[in-house]
């Protein structure tokens, strides 16, 4: 039987009778967009992260352009992110008229490298956009210093980090604005697409809230241009029943994640695993390994054949930086200025991670990987 990466089907028939249940509640009150049910959730939401403002919309990706939007960014205005995330980190950016400017990474947190934050610095940068890349927060205090030395914004992408902690505060609760994503595939998904941004700041708040109906506080009274990204009623039924299941679900990912890293520290020589922080608690949304060693795009591709032959699937997460994508030739990037993206985006490949994932499950992936890469040629590190 196929190991997939991640199944969804588990968690629906775990919780489908309350599941089944708010399908037919919300089908039934006739009222499917920026109800009850949304209202509900955005006040849930903001107790679970301890913030104080929550507005639902129609998905990640316009939680960060509504983001931005809200902060007046556009043409003109740069914005400094990683490019080592998924297309809609600069998507965004670009989508508000401003210009994402790249900073390299960490290798071993694979997060955006704050040491370098000064050489991407110029009278045009507006704000800082960093990802918690795979579950693990970015170096907040860093970047926060940073952004009030220069009078910058913070915008977080949480997409991939909900609930987790950076020095005992919830990503999202730390920056000017943080933006989550509810895909399915997310550590807390709905059935379908949803999104929210989360402040502190009600003005902000409001501006979010007016942005997301096209531009309006009052209906058919619009103040300025918007978009229409409105949080469905049914996501938010669904993601109420699953916010209580979070913590569970993401303690239960962290034991799968101790689980490998135990048993594949035989053959660290040839796979590492997630190096994680002590003031940070890491919420796996992937759990991410980099091969080690000279040619690892090439060894990455026998050891995920083996994988696959034994039906265990792995995803790299991701093969091409952002500043090597087709859309953002126009900025005319070296790949040479980031040693370290390049450098890991040949390593990475991600292994099966969601909380159903059974024992003898987790044995049989660490299992074959350990047998796989004791076969693969020795090969010298530059690590």
């Amino acid at each position: 039987m196929t190991i997939p990466i991640l199944n969804l089907t588990r968690q629906y028939e775990q919780l489908k009778t309350e599941i089944d249940a708010a399908l037919i509640r919300v089908a039934s009150s006739g009222h499917y967009i920026l109800g009850p049910e949304v209202t509900a959730f955005e006040s849930e939401m903001a107790q679970y992260l301890k913030v104080q403002h929550v507005v639902g919309c129609a998905n990640g990706t316009d939680a960060l352009f509504l983001a931005l939007k809200a902060l007046k960014i556009g043409p003109g205005d740069e914005v400094i992110t990683t490019p080592f995330s998924f297309m809609a980190t600069s998507e965004a950016i670009v989508h508000a008229g401003a210009t994402p400017v790249f900073v390299d990474i960490e290798p071993e947190t694979m997060n955006i490298d704050v040491n370098r934050l000064e050489d991407a610095l110029t009278p045009r940068t507006r704000a800082i956009l960093p990802v918690h890349i795979f579950g693990q927060p970015a170096d907040m205090n860093a970047i926060l210093s940073f952004a009030g030395a220069h009078g910058l914004f913070v915008v977080e992408d949480c997409a991939q980090a909900i609930g987790a902690e950076y020095k005992g505060q919830k990503t999202g609760t730390m920056g000017d604005i943080g933006c989550f994503s509810f895909f399915p595939s997310k550590n807390l998904g709905a059935m379908g697409d949803g999104g929210m941004c989360t402040t502190n700041n009600p003005e902000l708040a409001e501006r979010l809230k007016m942005l997301r109906v096209h531009g309006s506080r009052k209906r058919y009274y619009h103040e300025e241009p918007g978009v229409n990204s409105r949080l469905d009623e049914i996501q938010a039924a669904i993601l109420r029943i699953k916010l209580k299941h979070l913590d569970e679900w993401l303690n239960a990912r962290r034991a799968v994640a101790k689980r490998y890293t135990e048993k594949l520290a035989s053959v660290q020589e040839v796979v590492k695993a997630p190096v994680i922080h002590a003031d940070r608690t890491h919420v796996f949304h992937q759990y991410t390994l980099q091969m080690q060693g000279d040619r690892p795009a090439e060894r990455r591709e026998q050891l995920q054949k083996k994988l696959a032959d034994a039906q265990i699937q792995s995803i790299v997460y991701y093969p091409v930086p952002l500043y090597k994508q087709a859309t953002h030739t126009n900025l005319n990037i070296d790949p040479a200025c980031y040693p370290a993206c390049e450098r890991v985006s040949d390593q990475v490949f991600s292994l099966p991670m969601f909380p159903e994932l059974s024992l003898a499950e987790q044995d049989n992936v660490c299992q074959v990987l350990v047998e796989a890469a004791r076969t693969l040629p020795v090969t010298a590190s530059r690590c």
